[in-house]
């Protein structure tokens, strides 16, 4: 009797560890599901342009084939390699984030110009004239899971470095659980943007009631503006996330006054309204974080543009000419 009363104490026991280790996971996962949601906007505002063109039944077979993609990108590569970074090179995790966060912000300003200073971009037009459409779908799909690698890349580094110091393996559950949700969440909204025009459509023409076509006709016309919306919010979120990672990075790396600097003002800010003060906070911090984003990408345009652009078309033009 006292046997089994030892054995069901260590069962116990070891659950009262796997329920630590559950709560740990579920924890770090939220944590750095939350860190990484400026990207996540972004994600889900660039994907649904990879869609437009195509008929309207070819819609959701292409954002299942790059959600599929996006799962490789995630799982079978960047987990991989950032567990082999956590483990043998801990501390080029925060120079790596800041990377992401210059290449963020170097979207984010190019975006904004783009906005100030609109061009129309032909050449895409021409794709859809000349090429084939299973042809052009496919490499649709290649570019989208190409983008969607450097934005994985991006929303793993941070979700690693959100994650508190923890056992390999937890290391890993964690990485995979925002990997897989992060997916789901993107891509699922994307599916739902993508044919929120064709439920529209069919509630105005085939619905019995006046609300629910008045409410069809009012999702075929507001969608264009739920497009604009999501691209302004997605932009504003990269230089925002952006220029957060930068001077977060900085403070780690030892160089602390800008992150100071930013608290002192969004603490003094908010301390003019009370009532308001955790949201008055946050907007000053998010605000002076997005301008630092500008700034720097801003300074990168004719860098990336110029200089890293046209040497890069060179290296893969010579790698090409050499295959």
């Amino acid at each position: 009797m006292s046997g089994l009363l030892a054995l069901l104490d260590d069962v116990a026991a070891i659950a009262k560890v796997a329920a630590s280790s559950i709560d740990d996971i579920v924890g770090a996962a939220a944590k750095s599901g939350a860190k990484a949601a400026g990207v996540v906007i972004d994600d889900a505002a660039v994907t649904p342009k990879y869609a437009q063109g195509f008929a309207a039944e070819r819609e959701l077979p292409i954002i299942w084939r790059i959600s599929l993609g996006s799962l490789k990108n995630k799982l079978l590569i960047l987990l991989p390699a950032a567990l082999i970074l956590s483990e043998f090179l801990p501390g080029a995790v925060t120079p790596l984030l800041m990377l992401g966060g210059l290449y963020l912000c170097f979207e984010g300003a190019e975006k904004l110009f783009h906005a100030i200073f609109p061009h129309r971009d032909a050449e895409v037009q021409e794709d859809f004239d000349v090429k084939d459409p299973a042809h052009l779908e496919e490499e649709k799909i290649a570019g989208a899971i190409k983008t969607d690698f450097v934005l994985s890349a991006e929303i793993m580094t941070i979700a690693l470095a959100a994650i508190p110091d923890s056992a390999l393996w937890i290391e890993a559950v964690t990485l995979a659980i925002v990997g897989i949700g992060i997916t789901v969440l993107v891509y699922g909204s994307v599916a739902l943007i993508v044919k929120m025009d064709d439920i529209g459509l069919f509630l105005a023409r085939r619905a019995k009631l006046v609300v629910t076509r008045a409410l069809g006709r009012g999702l075929v016309l507001g969608m264009p503006i739920l497009m604009s919306f999501l691209s302004m919010v997605g932009t504003a979120a990269m230089l925002w996330v952006g220029g957060s990672i930068l001077t977060h990075g900085a403070e780690v790396l030892g160089w602390g006054w800008p992150a100071h600097t930013i608290e002192g003002v969004a603490e003094s800010v908010a301390a003019l309204i009370p009532a308001a003060e955790a949201v008055l906070h946050w907007v000053v911090t998010a605000a002076i974080d997005a301008a630092i984003g500008v700034a720097l990408g801003v300074v990168l345009i004719p860098l990336a543009t110029r200089v890293i652009g046209p040497l890069w078309a060179r290296v893969s033009g010579n790698a090409k000419a050499t295959l």
